[in-house]
């Protein structure tokens, strides 16, 4: 049997306690999520500061097996919008491995993890606030 599909779908909630990476104004924040080669990219969530909310959701393809566990990684790379840069701000970045989730969808059909709060891992390693996200994985009929 070879490889199945599925979409995994994730709610981007909310961010609280973010290390404020602007502090002339409030930070404009937005996250980059990738999965695989797939990446989309939220909303930008203007004046909100270190607790921005998106309450975004979004579809990504998955399969199952799906090689290496690498490859079962879901990066959340937090950005801030920078008017005087001439280039946008890393904030912080948050990693969620969903492998057991997407096995645990193709044996029953659909797989669910409620909301949850990560950490963010900020560019020297040490941390700084959370980042809450909502998963599901469903199998393609």
């Amino acid at each position: 049997m070879g490889d199945r599909a599925g979409v995994l779908e994730v709610k981007l909630i909310e961010a609280r306690g973010l290390k404020d990476m602007d502090f002339a104004v409030k930070m404009n924040t937005y996250v980059v999520i990738e999965y695989g080669n797939q990446k989309q990219t939220s909303c930008v969530a203007k004046g909100k500061g270190t607790k921005p909310v998106w309450n975004e959701t979004f579809k990504l393809k998955a399969e199952y097996p799906g090689g290496e566990d690498h490859k079962y990684m879901l990066h959340f790379r937090i950005m801030n919008t920078h008017k005087i840069l001439d280039h946008d701000v890393f904030v912080g970045q948050s990693t969620i491995y969903v492998k057991d989730l997407i096995a645990s969808g193709m044996d029953k059909g659909k797989a669910e993890l409620r909301s949850a709060k990560y950490r963010v891992v900020l560019q020297d390693k040490t941390y700084a606030g959370e980042i809450c996200v909502a998963l599901s994985f469903s199998i393609n009929q």
